[in-house]
């Protein structure tokens, strides 16, 4: 079991490189590439996913029988994330979504018994933030990273980046957000921005001082918000950040956007509700952020939404060496955003910024298609700024 466990950690840390046209729709296939990029799907698996799925419909049956079929070879890692993927477009109130959770949870743990992670759980308010750990893999650490998804990701998505991090020499953490939780409570938190919090409770249950925190998608922007407030974070690293989402457009679409968001605000909900039935991209970003909201209606949603701001963001009180990087070509966030936050860090200690671009193969969201790359900038930028 032991030297199963060994290959799986080492596979694990082979990141593919390209991005692949495995599927026409955009959405689709950028969640595709993701699996891929993160080196937890076959490219055959992906492909015949790809064939297959002509709409959301078949997304989840497509990805539960590539489960099955991986279940049946004993190949639990990628049975783990295909029962992720299969759970990934579907809605809250969809029977089949927390049973096929579960199962990504339960053969997660299969994939990976005996890697040397362990679990725990944080307080926060009335809920409580579930933590992965790894302890670096050498006899000396060159310090902890905290790493963190945003907007859709759990805590398990991110563990081969764990054990990448682990066997360059950190201890690394990664959790997930209470609003994240399946199956969802009552009184669950929702969506907030103060993410210093979150940070500030995860570094009391560990005991952390000094702290290297890498956010990506979302993250980026709320790694950014919460080095603004929590001194123990020493050095932040911003993958996808999107600065003010209220700027995605220009100066005078932003000023009409406005007046339909107060003004006439039923008419816009009207119009989202309308726009979610022919767009399935769309449809799983409303759907989505109507749940970690803890809101009945899309436009009530989006009003959170757009405190993902310039303002909120407090990019002056970052007083921390920080590392900005983007997908030249993302295409969820404008470009330009990356400017914009580089220049508003006007306080702090460094800043790095780097544009992945096609060459790259990383210039997409994320760095999908090139995560090794984008990693390794991290890693050597971290040892720099720490010697």
């Amino acid at each position: 079991m032991m030297n199963l466990d060994i290959a799986m950690k080492n596979r694990m840390l082979d990141f593919p490189v390209g991005f692949y046209e495995f599927h026409p729709e955009q959405g689709f296939n950028f969640q595709l590439n993701r699996w891929h990029s993160l080196g937890i799907a076959r490219i055959e698996d992906l492909e015949e996913a790809g064939e297959s799925i002509k709409g959301v419909g078949d997304w989840k049956d497509t990805f539960l029988s590539l489960a099955d079929v991986a279940v049946a070879d004993n190949r639990l890692m990628n049975a783990a994330y295909y029962y992720r993927a299969a759970e990934f477009f579907l809605t809250e109130d969809d029977p089949d979504k927390i049973p096929i959770y579960q199962k990504f949870i339960q053969f997660f743990g299969k994939a990976f018994e005996g890697s040397g992670y362990t679990v725990s759980e944080a307080d926060y308010e009335n809920s409580s933030i579930p933590i992965i750990q790894m302890k670096s893999s050498l006899s000396v650490t060159n310090g902890t990273i905290i790493l963190h998804g945003g907007y859709d990701s759990y805590k398990e998505e991110l563990f081969s980046l764990v054990l990448h991090f682990a066997n360059q020499g950190y201890d690394v953490v990664t959790f997930e957000c209470p609003w994240m939780r399946i199956p969802r409570q009552k009184d669950q938190p929702s969506l907030d921005i103060r993410w210093e919090k979150i940070i500030g409770a995860v570094l009391d249950h560990l005991d952390l001082n000094a702290v290297t925190l890498i956010g990506i998608s979302m993250g980026g922007w709320l790694s950014l918000r919460a080095a603004a407030f929590e001194p123990r974070i020493k050095k932040v690293i911003a993958s996808s950040v999107s600065f003010d989402v209220n700027q995605y457009v220009n100066p005078i679409a932003q000023k009409i956007a406005k007046l339909f968001f107060t003004t006439f605000r039923n008419f816009t909900n009207k119009a989202m509700i309308n726009r979610m039935k022919k767009e399935v991209q769309y449809a799983w970003f409303v759907n989505h952020l109507l749940a970690i909201t803890n809101q009945q209606v899309p436009i009530d949603a989006f009003d959170i939404l757009l405190q993902f701001n310039e303002n909120n963001l407090h990019s002056d009180k970052v007083k921390q060496d920080v590392l900005i990087l983007t997908g030249k070509e993302d295409h969820m966030i404008p470009l330009k955003t990356h400017h914009l936050q580089v220049q508003a860090l006007t306080n702090a200690k460094s800043v790095t910024a780097r544009i992945f671009t096609r060459e790259d193969q990383a210039q997409n969201h994320c760095q999908v298609g090139n995560l090794g790359l984008a990693l390794d900038v991290m890693d050597y930028w971290i040892q720099e700024k720490t010697t």
